[in-house]
């Protein structure tokens, strides 16, 4: 027990980041308190909390548990969700049975709560599996950055995730999709593909030693697709890095992805509690491409993902365009630690254009996380050089703005 309680594990810089954090938290919650004293209701948050919860009641028996209870009427007004159901035949052609599960995960044990009456509850239980995995994510983005760039990377990365606007208001469920988990998931399974491969030329024996590993990447891999379909795409993306990081050993690479994928589709398969028509039907209900082409010929489309980011995180809008200058300009930026994330975000930008719809929403939502890493590995990598001084005060500056933005904002939201 004392060689787990290191100073390496638990130094100066983990202190730091479990203060951003806490902080980041402090900020959730308090979004999570301002939803519930607005007596607002969200139709589509109580559509997802009855879903699921009939899922955990009766087990996916009968409907799967995510289609329509009951026959709807035409003449019904129906609620944004219902809407997307009912001409798929009342699947989700989105989301998994995953999905719903996770959102009503916390009412599981008391469906009471959903009542009128439980506001107040059911605002704060149903923020808290989203809160769990904003907080995880931030700490898989801090340990993949100090890892990559050292702790001035993890720091820059950490600092500008637990300030964004757009990561608080999907952690805190604030007049917006639950996708943190998907987030958290696409995240995983990139980076801990990559850690994979570099473990493939250690002399041991390869399949035994990785199972941790294993297991990480496919329930990465079933959190992302089961929370979004359409993020199949990580799928071979993860394979696609596995090769080429091991590329005298890609058998085994290929092997280990097989196994992962495996490990993805059991827990998706349990997602729909092992009823084989159930998965099967979903699955053949599932949208997981659905690009229009003309969106890219469109040029409202690309000022729509200008202002998406910039409600995501607005440090972004100033902080990727010098990254991407520095990164092309300045060869020494163009190692791998920087071209991953970027690769990753840049796909997924170009997915979010092509769907600018619901889906577009989701790929623009993941590919913040990987850009806060590609800045922060420019960030550091300008931090080391004989200019340090003035690129210690342009970061300084960028995150304290960032920062300061958001916290009024906040105060705003808090007087409404």
């Amino acid at each position: 027990m004392g060689r787990f309680f290191t100073r390496e594990r638990f130094g100066r810089p983990q202190v730091l980041a479990a203060l951003l954090l806490l902080a980041f938290l402090a900020q959730c919650l308090w979004l999570v308190e301002r939803g519930w004293r607005s007596g607002a209701i969200d139709p589509e948050e109580i559509y997802r909390l009855e879903r699921g919860t009939a899922l955990w009641e009766h087990r996916g028996i009968g409907a799967t548990g995510y289609m329509l209870a009951a026959p709807v009427s035409p003449e019904m007004e129906l609620d944004p969700p219902l809407q997307r159901a009912l001409p798929n035949g009342g699947y989700d052609a989105n989301h998994s049975p995953l999905w719903y599960l996770i959102a009503a995960a916390p009412l599981a044990l008391s469906p009471v709560l959903l009542e009128p009456g439980n506001i107040v509850a059911l605002h704060r239980l149903a923020a808290s599996p989203y809160l769990v995995f904003g907080v995880l994510l931030g700490a898989s983005l801090w340990y993949v950055s100090r890892r990559l760039f050292g702790n001035a990377g993890g720091y820059v990365a950490l600092t500008l995730y637990c300030f964004s606007p757009g990561i608080l208001r999907a952690s805190a469920v604030w007049s917006a999709e639950p996708e943190v988990g998907a987030a958290w998931g696409a995240f995983g399974a990139i980076f801990t593909a990559i850690a994979v491969a570099h473990t493939l030329y250690a002399p041991r024996e390869v399949i035994l030693w990785n199972w941790r590993r294993i297991v990480l990447l496919g329930l990465s891999l079933a959190l992302a697709v089961g929370s979004q379909f359409s993020l199949v795409i990580v799928v071979p993306v993860a394979l696609a890095f596995m090769l080429y990081l091991a590329p005298t050993r890609r058998t085994a690479a290929t092997a280990i992805w097989v196994v992962a994928c495996g490990v993805a589709v059991l827990l998706l398969y349990g997602s729909y509690f092992f009823h084989a028509r159930a998965f099967f039907q979903g699955l053949g209900h599932a949208s997981f491409f659905a690009i229009s082409w003309e969106a890219y010929a469109m040029p409202q489309a690309y000022h729509q993902i200008r202002a998406q980011l910039g409600q995501s995180s607005p440090a972004l809008i100033l902080a990727v365009p010098a990254a991407l200058v520095t990164y092309f300009v300045w060869p020494r930026a163009r190692y791998f630690g920087n071209t991953a994330p970027l690769l990753v975000a840049s796909l997924f930008l170009v997915l979010a254009l092509g769907t600018p719809h619901y889906l577009g929403l989701g790929f623009q939502f993941m590919a913040v996380p990987f850009l806060f890493v590609f800045v922060a590995g420019i960030a550091a990598d300008l931090l080391e050089t004989r200019h340090r001084a003035i690129a210690l005060a342009s970061v300084w500056g960028l995150l304290v703005a960032n920062a300061g933005w958001n916290l009024w904002e906040l105060a705003r939201v808090g007087r409404g």
